[in-house]
């Protein structure tokens, strides 16, 4: 029941922030740069594919073991982030022509920030729920 709480929590609070961020932020930014080889709607089967699998990541590699241990969690996942969110940026500015350096620093630091504030605030909230 726990992990599923900590799941539930984190996958909420990762995808309500990230909402925001893509409507208000990154969406403009992209647009910009993208223009029409954006999609007008998202294609939610791999959008729903991404999240599910990398919150799930993420509580296996970090706040699972934070939440059993007391282990460190705003570090570690803010690594995860820095990876995930790298590894797509980097590689698309390596590759494609339309990428910015703009979009590739705004976007990594956001999965950084995004991905160690929804681990902390999971587990925190996890924790008051089953205090402790």
């Amino acid at each position: 029941m726990k992990i599923a709480v900590l799941y539930a929590l984190t996958t909420a609070i990762f995808l309500v922030l990230d909402a925001v961020m893509l409507k208000l932020h990154m969406q403009p930014l992209f647009r910009r740069a993208l223009g029409d080889q954006l999609l007008t709607d998202i294609r939610m089967a791999p959008a729903a594919g991404f999240y599910l699998a990398y919150i799930a990541g993420l509580l296996f590699l970090v706040s699972l073991p934070a939440l059993k241990t007391g282990s460190a969690i705003v570090l570690p996942a803010a690594i995860i982030g820095a990876m995930a969110y790298g590894t797509y940026e980097f590689t698309s500015y390596a590759i494609m022509k339309a990428w910015s350096p703009q979009m590739v620093v705004t976007d990594l630091l956001w999965g950084t920030f995004l991905t160690a504030f929804s681990a902390w605030a999971g587990v925190a909230l996890t924790r008051v729920i089953f205090k402790g």
